[in-house]
């Protein structure tokens, strides 16, 4: 059976060719394209090309060429169906498998597909074209839009007492279209309603540019409605997985390196009008792990840029508390506040692009400088109240899931709580001296552990809580003697140390007889040691560690295990593999 085409571009769509072929070629940016050498020829002056624009890669010294899924194939040796899921795996999507569920699946999305896009094309052109809707066209021109930004983001209008519903199900039935979110029954009188009746619509797309979902805004002030809706949740549109015009901001990745954030469907046309249009907004909810994860596939520099008012604000530091976890070294967060009482849209109609880019140039603060600002506001010059003030500052960094901006985010806080009390802090002058110099060898560190996988790191943090725990490991053997490691070298050493563990003599460090290489490799690499540092010794806390390291060894283990079982399934389509596999992800779920 063929993929779906939908399925294969979703993938296209959310991956450039340069984030795949980067994995196994080191590129350099020249132009509009990146340059390396050839993986497909030994050679020493580079050949190999790659178009994140045009989608492919090209090889001069051998003619070879093609998008991302070519690549795997050549590259890694593999057949497409096992580079389809490899690929759909990097981008963050489910694997496909194919079932009569996901055959009825596919047979429902089409049918969803094709009312959004008969329902956004008629309100559209009911917008454009139909005199009746003077009110609506007045409402947008009051507001500096013309028939330009209706057309470039289809904007319709839906009149108060629309009959679509009765047109389209000559086509489809009752139950899919309520499935769709565009209607719902009126249990009172027993009909069918238009959920966006009254409203100006903004069609959500999904990263391919298909209709999936609707904003809705009302024209007149009526304190009875609320200003905005959404489209529920339905099995095709999930909000926490979408961002508004993320179809549109996507194509200027390979020219712009960063993205507005905002929170309105108006901010977004009004930005874009004003030239302005690496812009996505949220969708009405908390901004989510998966929305931050997908603007760093196209994006380095995620800008947050909410209205200037109490509720922005407060929505801004869920945000940012929230979207820290996901900070990595190569790329940035970053706050932009607007004066008070503006958004977005009314800032940059009144001053326009230029002022808005120095404006952000200016006044954006990084996500840590924000949060430190955010909650040093809400501190008072007390022990009592700079002990909370910490504690909060220390579980913020530690939710970071990259060791080394943990590391550094840790850092940037204590030095900060450092200035603010320097008497109290005499003590351990020596610990927060130099922090330059601190950060710089941690960006050296992480240069040179981009050669480890995670997993070899993983394994680092094992070895190193285990070697500075001997006494209390020796005495509950069976916390650590049945963790699998993956790396050959260091499962040699890790087996040797539990076996001196299960003796009954009591064991030191020099009874291990560490190779002083070996020891230096695993105090510079573990991840772990930077979240230990300056903590005093806990029994309870280093079980605690040690049991999250096994449960992500573990579940290294599943995920090896189900890609195997995946790669069997796709060629043997056998009920047993379909089974095993499925357990294997019930037993990752669970971890």
């Amino acid at each position: 059976m063929k993929y779906p085409k939908e399925y294969l571009d979703e993938i296209k769509n959310r991956l450039k060719v340069s984030t795949v072929v980067s994995k196994t070629v080191s590129l350099k940016k020249r132009g509009k394209e990146f340059v390396g050498l050839s993986p497909f020829k030994n050679e020493k002056t580079p050949s190999f090309t790659v178009n994140d624009e045009k989608e492919f890669y090209h090889c001069f010294a051998t003619s070879e060429h093609g998008n991302i899924f070519d690549f795997m194939m050549k590259t890694q040796n593999l057949k497409f169906g096992e580079a389809v899921k490899n690929l759909a795996q990097l981008a963050g999507m489910q694997p496909y498998i194919f079932t009569k569920q996901d055959e009825e699946r596919e047979k429902k999305w089409n049918e969803y597909k094709s009312i959004f896009s008969l329902y956004v094309e008629f309100y559209h052109n009911e917008l454009l074209k139909n005199e009746d809707y003077s009110i609506a066209r007045d409402y947008l021109k009051n507001r500096s839009l013309g028939k330009d930004e209706v057309k470039k983001f289809k904007i319709g209008y839906i009149e108060k007492n629309p009959n679509f519903f009765e047109k389209l199900k000559k086509d489809y039935s009752e139950q899919t279209l309520v499935e769709t979110g565009l209607f719902y029954l009126d249990e009172k009188k027993k009909i069918y309603v238009e959920r966006f009746r009254g409203r100006l619509i903004f069609p959500i797309n999904n990263i391919s540019g298909q209709p999936i979902a609707l904003g809705g805004r009302i024209i007149e002030n009526l304190d009875y409605l609320a200003k905005y809706i959404n489209s529920p949740e339905t099995n095709f549109f999930k909000k926490g997985s979408n961002l508004y015009n993320l179809d549109l901001a996507r194509k200027l990745s390979n020219k712009i390196d960063h993205i507005y954030l905002v929170e309105g469907y108006m901010d977004v046309v009004g930005l874009s009008k004003n030239g302005i249009d690496n812009v996505v907004a949220n969708l009405g909810t908390s901004l989510t792990n998966k929305q931050i994860l997908t603007l760093n596939q196209f994006f380095d520099d995620i800008i947050i840029c909410f209205d200037g008012d109490d509720s922005g604000y407060k929505a801004a530091v869920r945000a940012a508390e929230n979207s820290i976890k996901e900070l990595k070294p190569e790329k940035q967060i970053s706050f932009l506040f607007l004066p008070d009482k503006e958004d977005p849209d009314s800032y940059v109609n009144k001053n326009g692009k230029a002022n808005f880019a120095d404006f952000t140039k200016n006044s954006k603060l990084s996500i840590h400088q924000f949060i430190f600002s955010h909650y040093k506001k809400q501190t008072k010059n007390n022990p009592s109240s700079m002990a909370i003030f910490e504690k909060k500052l220390r579980g913020i960094a530690n939710t970071i899931k990259d060791d080394f901006i943990k590391k550094y985010v840790l850092e940037y806080f204590l030095e900060k709580i450092n200035d603010l009390t320097p008497h109290s802090n005499q003590n351990n002058k020596r610990f927060y001296s130099k922090k330059t110099k601190s950060l710089e060898s941690t960006k050296k560190l992480f240069k040179e552990s981009q050669s480890l996988t995670g997993v070899e790191l993983k394994e680092f943090s094992l070895l190193y809580l285990v070697i500075n725990n001997l006494d209390l490991l020796q005495a509950n053997i069976h916390l650590i003697e049945n963790i699998k490691l993956f790396t050959e070298f260091n499962r040699k050493i890790f087996e040797m140390i539990i076996e001196k563990l299960k003796s009954s003599v009591q064991i030191t460090i020099q009874d291990l007889e560490l190779d002083n290489q070996l020891n230096e490799k695993i105090n510079k690499f573990a991840p772990i040691k930077h979240i230990l540092k300056n903590q005093s010794k806990d029994d309870q806390k280093t079980i605690e560690l040690l049991e999250d390291i096994s449960r992500d060894l573990m579940n290294y283990d599943l995920e090896f295990r189900i890609q195997e079982l995946e790669s069997k399934f796709s060629v043997d389509m056998s009920e047993t593999t379909f089974n095993e596999l499925k357990e294997l992800k019930k037993k990752q779920n669970l971890n």
